[in-house]
């Protein structure tokens, strides 16, 4: 590799996190370890991680959870590697954003090879899981808005759009990907959610709602969120 690759792993069991360290680095991998999740997704958030290769059973916060948390800002490949073996929690996991899911206890070499087949997936976008725009900060990685030095409330719901807008800032997100996304495909016509939790957040988000500077509204089409 004339770059290394930096894979993050998240394990909470030290000798295995500190053998899986060993050993990808061994073969040519950069590899940085996280004990939990909270501490995966500051060091995913501080720094740019190729793959990150994640235990289910996390002490804290539970690894779907991390993967979750991860979606909400990055498309990094993420590798479970897991002693649950129930297709329910492989299932969950992968519709939670998991690109692969491999059992313990597995073999080096399978492993090896799966991040070999994430690596050839080509380099990534650089991503940011922070916004600051003005007055606005928006983390994306902690989940937190803050407006003029103080935190913003958001819903869940209002979380998942301004998340999604955040992510695409200054391109066109329409609302039928929006509603889709958030609510599911049987509301991708139900354009009046839009309308309602759009209001709400330009209350909270907006020096003046009626015009915003950060939320703006493309007629019949969908909604940007310009930095």
């Amino acid at each position: 590799m004339t770059e290394q690759t930096t894979v993050l792993v998240v394990e909470d069991e030290a000798q295995i996190a500190r053998a899986l360290q060993i050993n990808l680095r061994v073969h040519g991998y950069d590899a940085v370890t996280a004990g939990s999740g909270e501490d995966a997704l500051e060091l995913a958030a501080s720094r740019r991680m190729d793959i990150v290769v994640l235990d289910l059973g996390l002490p804290g916060m539970d690894g779907v959870e991390v993967i979750r948390r991860l979606r909400a800002w990055t498309e990094v490949p993420i590798i479970v590697l897991s002693a649950r073996h129930g297709s329910e929690d492989k299932v969950e996991a992968l519709d939670a954003g998991a690109d692969d899911y491999v059992t313990k206890p597995f073999g080096l070499e399978e492993l090896l090879a799966r991040l070999r087949a994430a690596a050839r997936r080509g380099p990534r976008a650089e991503e940011n899981p922070r916004v600051q725009t003005g007055e606005l900060s928006v983390d994306l990685a902690a989940r937190r808005v803050v407006r003029r030095g103080e935190e913003v409330r958001l819903t869940p719901t209002e979380w998942s759009i301004l998340a999604l807008l955040v992510r695409r800032a200054g391109a066109l997100v329409t609302q039928r990907e929006i509603l889709t996304q958030v609510w599911g495909p049987a509301y991708a016509k139900e354009t009046q959610y839009l309308r309602v939790y759009l209001a709400q957040l330009r209350r909270k988000l907006e020096d003046d709602p009626a015009r915003p500077r950060h939320l703006h509204t493309e007629a019949g089409m969908g909604y940007r969120f310009d930095p």
